[in-house]
């Protein structure tokens, strides 16, 4: 039985319909011990369904780990998003995009098929990302029931996207609790950054710049 119904099928073929180009999604998944493994396969492959720009690739997190190593996969269920040409701009996300976040998926498949001249960042935004001298890496932490969370998700994967300094992961709070207790994370949005700085809420773009300024400075 199909996990979306003829109504969101049809909204998310009407979203798709003018993706700018081909975008591959990698999915990383396991028979057992992984909670909405199959669900979310299950998810990408009706998305890819939808569109003939799409297309779905699925490993064994076990038995295909050297392919898990390449994309830096180190948990599932995970969902790696790949542009044009098999870009990868280091959009992750981990866990099911479910409730709120499958917005967010469907916004993000869509942006890195356009590439990085489309996503919408202030010149500012840009210059300072240009600027960057050492990689950063945001963890995004969300549940799927934030009506807030997508717009931090949207964010840092578009900072992704923009610079080849920064990877970007979404993180479902409640399927990796062993991450959520070592950050803290009492509420979500929290964004983590390299481990040092930490945002909490959906906050305008030029914060989240400002915090990542001060965890690489």
């Amino acid at each position: 039985m199909p996990l979306l119904d003829e109504k969101t099928r049809r909204d998310v073929q009407e979203m798709l319909a003018d993706i700018a180009g081909p975008a591959r999604l990698v999915v990383f998944t396991q028979p057992f011990e992984c909670d909405y493994c199959k669900e979310t396969r299950e998810i990408v492959e009706e998305i890819a369904e939808l569109s003939d720009q799409i297309s779905v690739e699925v490993y064994d997190f076990q038995d295909d780990a050297e392919v898990a190593r390449k994309y830096n996969v180190d948990k599932i269920p995970a969902i790696v998003l790949l542009g044009a040409d098999g870009k990868d701009y280091g959009v992750r996300y981990y866990g099911i995009p479910s409730g709120y976040e499958f917005s967010s998926l469907l916004h993000d498949i869509k942006a890195v098929a356009a590439g990085p001249e489309a996503v919408e960042l202030s010149d500012e935004t840009r210059a300072f990302l240009d600027s960057l001298k050492e990689d950063v890496h945001l963890q995004v932490f969300v549940t799927p029931t934030c009506p807030y969370c997508p717009r931090a998700v949207v964010l840092a994967h578009a900072m992704a996207i923009a610079s080849d300094r920064v990877r970007a992961d979404m993180v479902e709070a409640t399927e990796f609790p062993h991450l959520s207790m070592k950050y803290n994370v009492m509420g979500v949005p929290r964004t983590v950054i390299n481990d040092r700085e930490f945002v909490e809420g959906a906050v305008p773009e030029y914060m989240l710049v400002d915090a990542i300024r001060a965890a690489v400075r």
